[in-house]
């Protein structure tokens, strides 16, 4: 099977509203975001799954699922065990085709023994794919969440005539109608806000527009993207000025595109986040030659 290229890049980013305790004790927790790429199960669904079944192109076989859940089931457990040795208790996760491969994931030997419940919500992506959000029950408590959809549009005449074919001739009432315009379907974002180990938190978790089409090109798609996660960020703020927010994903941009630096407006150095602002912690270690960022390499 062939493994395509891609970028993943893994950004965390922590907000600060200016209060920081002092002198109080502190658990420490492994948070962690997984593409689990092209989780698909071998059963003919409603969406887009045609390449992934036994007579598809990538021949997927109830023996690869099997293998593929296994495989996940080993490491996922194993995420930040350098530095704490438990399991992490949040995992965002991109690339699922529903509930169900989620569902078959946390019931691996691998996993079960750690309880993880499963939020997930369908998306209208072209390619069957969602977003999803595991949790170890035990520490952590859903108190609500729900699917937010980016609505990005495209020019009629810069699509190509395979797009025009796979197109949507439906025009939002919020866009000007002066342009003839097809709306570009992606992943929802997934906003989840609970309680670990009784103290609240909200996650976002994501995966926003490829760069099929080239870099430039696609580009002001990931940002209405990142546009969109501050918009979210800030409607939390305006609930709780004091909410602790973590928004996660597969970006397919680096800590230094206009998606992350400007629209969602992540810093990279703790001194220089403003209250209800965010941190961006992956780009000092992408400084540090830490990771690996890829593109069709």
């Amino acid at each position: 099977m062939k493994i395509r290229n891609f970028i993943a890049l893994l950004i965390v980013c922590f907000s600060f509203n200016g209060i920081y305790a002092q002198n109080k004790k502190f658990k420490v927790y492994t948070v962690a975001f997984y593409n689990l790429e092209n989780l698909f199960d071998t059963i003919n669904g409603p969406n887009n799954d045609e390449e992934w079944l036994p007579n598809g192109t990538q021949h997927w076989t109830r023996a690869k699922y099997q293998k593929k859940l296994a495989n996940l089931s080993r490491v996922i457990p194993e995420i930040g065990t350098g530095e704490n040795p438990y399991a992490p208790v949040i995992v965002g996760c991109a690339e699922v085709e529903n509930r169900g491969v989620l569902e078959d994931l946390v019931k691996q030997p691998g996993m079960i023994e750690k309880d993880y419940g499963v939020i997930h919500f369908d998306s209208p992506d072209k390619r069957g794919i969602d977003v999803g959000f595991l949790y170890q029950k035990k520490h952590f408590r859903p108190l609500s969440y729900k699917n937010i959809p980016l609505y990005i549009y495209e020019n009629e005449q810069g699509l190509n005539k395979k797009a025009k074919e796979e197109g949507d001739d439906k025009v939002e009432e919020n866009v000007n109608l002066d342009v003839k315009t097809r709306r570009i379907y992606t992943r929802d974002q997934l906003l989840v806000t609970g309680l670990l180990d009784g103290e609240e938190i909200s996650v976002i978790v994501n995966h926003w527009p490829s760069r099929s089409g080239g870099e430039k090109k696609s580009s002001p798609f990931r940002e209405a993207a990142g546009a969109l996660n501050k918009k979210i960020i800030d409607s939390l703020y305006r609930i709780n000025p004091n909410a602790k927010v973590i928004t996660m994903g597969d970006l397919n941009d680096g800590p230094y595109n206009k998606s992350v630096k400007e629209a969602l407006g992540a810093k990279g150095k703790k001194e220089d986040v403003k209250e209800f602002g965010m941190f961006n912690p992956m780009e000092q270690m992408s400084k540090d030659g830490i990771g690996t960022l890829a593109y069709r390499d």
